[in-house]
């Protein structure tokens, strides 16, 4: 499947900034099944665009500007071929080996009622890692209401759990701190969707992968309850949400920023 991204993201700030720092992971790298034919960043400002790799290995932009500011947007164009690979994931760039991806953070920390949860779906497997990621999706996916939009601050997976909804970000937060209790590397995932071949419910998106033995890293979708398809676009990982954001940075100056986001994929 052939697709196209255009993502925007505009800051307003009142009043005006002295200053912002950001960093982008928007940029996706090749790998089986997916090759960016076409990528640009634009940012309204006259910056300079500092292009490096991340720990995980994403591909990432860091620019500053500094003077009074009332806006600043980013703006992503680019084209991407993709093929549906069952949700494996290989030629990536691995910078790690598997097990730091069960290392904790405060926002995938499995709570009691998590691990039960996930000593449930084991009980019930019977010791295949494949299997058991796919039950432990299809239960996920039917105990968790999704939501679309962006809650913040985010809530923790432990949180997001026990309200039994959340949004793509939150239902991944959960499946990963599920995964990682069953002492299965998993890891949080950023990218865009195409709902269909159309716009119409396209968007950022975030899912999760975990590491099978003799497969390698295998995608997760919790919000879907199913594997990453040519529908999927990968842009970045980490530990969380947190690692793998789109957009960090700060500005310089008092006051409230405003954040409008536009995302359209086609087919």
């Amino acid at each position: 499947m052939r697709l196209r991204i255009v993502h925007s993201i505009v800051h307003h700030y009142e009043p005006p900034a002295t200053g912002v720092i950001q960093v982008l992971r928007l940029t996706p790298r090749n790998h089986e099944g997916q090759y960016v034919i076409d990528w640009r960043i634009d940012v309204s400002a006259d910056v300079r665009l500092n292009a490096h790799e991340d720990a995980f290995g994403n591909l990432t932009h860091v620019f500053s500007v500094d003077g009074l500011f009332e806006e600043l947007s980013v703006r992503v164009d680019g084209e991407v071929e993709t093929q549906n690979t069952d949700g494996v994931v290989r030629g990536t760039a691995e910078r790690f080996p598997p097990r730091l991806f069960l290392r904790d953070t405060p926002l995938t920390l499995a709570d009691a009622p998590i691990r039960d949860f996930a000593q449930r779906v084991r009980a019930a497997n019977g010791g295949d890692t494949l299997a058991e990621l796919h039950l432990l999706l299809r239960h996920l996916h039917d105990a968790m209401t999704h939501e679309n939009g962006q809650s913040l601050p985010a809530p923790t997976a432990a949180e997001a759990f026990a309200r039994k909804r959340g949004t793509a970000r939150d239902l991944t937060h959960v499946f990963v701190g599920a995964a990682r209790s069953l002492d299965i590397p998993a890891r949080y995932v950023t990218g865009y969707f195409c709902a269909d071949g159309t716009s119409e419910g396209s968007a950022g998106h975030a899912w999760a992968e975990a590491f099978v033995s003799h497969l390698g890293w295998v995608g997760f979708d919790p919000s879907s309850g199913v594997c990453p398809t040519d529908a999927f676009v990968r842009v970045a990982i980490g530990l969380d949400a947190l690692g793998a954001a789109p957009v960090r940075g700060m500005r310089y100056g008092t006051g409230a920023e405003t954040l409008a986001v536009a995302i359209r994929v086609d087919q």
